[in-house]
């Protein structure tokens, strides 16, 4: 071959070495780039595993094999669901916290009679406690309680009737800005059937 060939088959092989870098750069990612954490471990940070863990039944004496799923029962004639759990005890059996919060509302409702509105720690939750006779005598809205704290007592107070003293425990699951009456029902009943035995903290 010729000199003029040789120069010709070196430019070849010049410009397909470029070629081919140009090709690895473009098909290679930039190793500068992070990727966004996948959406499931996003939500575990925005809400914590521990949320509905560690409840407690919310009256003292009442073992969980004494519980009764009233969750979907009707109400209203049969126009509404129920959506509590309700724990019967005798009037005056004290009410306990079922799980740490901040005491949202203390609030006298014609259904509910006695009330008292629980933002569990983390802000995901709130536990609403009705028909109680009476109120613990330090009880105040924006006071930290403590899984176990005395809320106060069974009672019939509201729509429920006197023969029948009981809990109304509901647990609402609330999304970012709902108010403490807003949120979405979440059966007690399987968050709190295995808790046999479970008493207040010394």
């Amino acid at each position: 071959m010729n000199r003029a060939g040789c120069v010709i088959l070196g430019l070849l092989a010049l410009a397909g070495a470029g070629v081919a870098s140009r090709v690895r750069f473009v098909d290679a990612p930039p190793a500068a780039v992070s990727r966004p954490p996948a959406p499931d471990s996003m939500a575990e940070k925005r809400e914590p595993a521990h949320a509905m863990e560690g409840l407690v039944i919310p009256v003292e004496g009442v073992r969980d094999g004494q519980l009764v799923d009233t969750f979907d029962d009707a109400r209203g004639g049969g126009t509404r669901g129920h959506g509590a759990l309700d724990i019967m005890a005798p009037r005056g059996t004290p009410v306990i916290a079922a799980a740490p919060g901040v005491i949202e509302q203390i609030f006298e409702s014609k259904a509910g009679g006695h009330t008292v509105y629980v933002r569990v720690d983390g802000g995901a939750w709130v536990h609403y406690y009705a028909h109680l006779d009476t109120y613990a005598p330090a009880l105040a809205e924006g006071r930290h309680v403590d899984r176990g704290e005395r809320l106060g007592t069974v009672g019939s107070t509201g729509n429920a009737d006197p023969a029948g003293p009981h809990l109304h425990f509901e647990i609402k699951r609330m999304a970012p800005g709902e108010k403490w009456y807003q949120g979405t029902g979440v059966n007690p009943y399987p968050l709190l059937s295995g808790n046999a035995g479970r008493r207040r903290p010394d």
